[in-house]
């Protein structure tokens, strides 16, 4: 399938999202205002409004999956299963075994395990996700409007109450699989009946600004588990709406196409364990130790930085990859 540029840029963005997500949120901690709006200091605004920009990158990432349709093939399989593998692997013996002389047999074996032994939820999750596709696929196409549209509806509303809302185990937060498939359908939806939608850029750039609103609003007068999890109603909307405004775009660009096929290798690095722990606590002390001003901007940097040196680096498995033709 012909990439379409302003979805890879899409791509492209929801992961620099995820990244600044995982700084934010992850890194620092969210306050917890509950309603006490006075006691909000000017540090606790700027991780509640960047949350709230920032939460849909994962949801986005997988609509782009929804959208195009994940086309399941043993071949695939080993390309996804070899894209992690490298770098779970690599990584380890880079880090582990060449910088900090730190590793053991068991550490090895289990960076070999990287669908079981992992903290990347999102790794066991997607691959829950690509192995249902096939069935999902085949449902939705025969699928008509009106039939589609009141079961895509019944099953949100379902994750929504008894996930969101009670905070259900199946799917309290959206770290599941059972969201992934939600979000999957929401994409193939779009793909299928957007013409009958008749929700364009402009619309969908208000609904946007006006979900990301909301989600600000709730992170003041909820906690941020609920506030910013991925099934909440208003990360939802905002998810959807950041999708059509791209989806409304049209152009075509080699770089944005050659880049975004790289995309995942950030997430991939950054969140490796052995990676993760000593730039989170880095990030920490950059926040203790500058202006909010100045953390604005290194956090800009470095964000940009990450991406492009994820994107330099995978070359070296693309490289391999075509070599093993895969």
């Amino acid at each position: 399938m012909q990439r379409q540029s302003n979805i890879e840029l899409l791509r492209i963005v929801s992961m620099l999202l995820i990244l600044i997500v995982h700084i934010d949120g992850a890194s620092l901690g969210l306050p917890q205002p509950m309603g006490d709006i006075t006691s909000i200091t000017t540090r606790d605004w700027w991780r509640l409004i960047v949350e709230s920009i920032s939460i849909i990158g994962v949801n986005c990432f997988v609509l782009i999956s929804g959208y195009f349709g994940i086309r399941a093939s043993w071949k695939g399989f080993l390309r996804f299963s070899s894209y992690c593998l490298f770098y779970s692997v690599a990584i380890y013996c880079i880090v582990a075994i060449g910088i900090n002389n730190n590793w053991s047999w068991k550490g090895l074996s289990e960076s070999f395990m990287f669908f079981t032994h992992t903290d990347l939820w999102f790794i066991p999750a997607y691959l829950g996700l690509y192995l249902i596709a096939p069935f999902l696929n085949k449902s939705t196409e025969a699928l008509p409007f009106k039939q589609y549209s009141i079961l895509l509806c019944a099953f949100i509303v379902f994750n929504i109450y008894a996930g969101w809302w009670w905070q259900g185990k199946f799917n309290p937060n959206g770290y599941t699989i059972i969201h992934l498939i939600m979000i999957y359908l929401i994409g193939r939806y779009i793909y299928r009946f957007l013409p009958r939608i008749k929700l364009m850029g402009l619309y969908a750039a208000f609904a946007w600004v006006m979900s990301t609103c909301l989600i600000l609003l709730n992170s003041l007068c909820d906690t941020s588990l609920m506030a910013f999890a991925y099934n909440s109603p208003f990360v939802i909307m905002a998810s959807i709406s950041f999708f059509i405004m791209f989806k409304s775009m049209h152009f075509s660009n080699a770089i944005i196409n050659y880049c975004a096929a790289s995309a995942f290798a950030v997430y991939l690095i950054h969140k490796n364990p052995l990676i993760w722990l000593p730039f989170t606590n880095w990030i920490k002390d950059m926040w203790e130790t500058t202006t909010l001003p100045i953390f604005t901007l290194l956090i800009i940097a470095v964000t940009l930085g990450i991406f492009w040196a994820s994107i330099l680096i995978d070359q070296s498995r693309r490289y391999l990859m075509t070599r093993l033709k895969l």
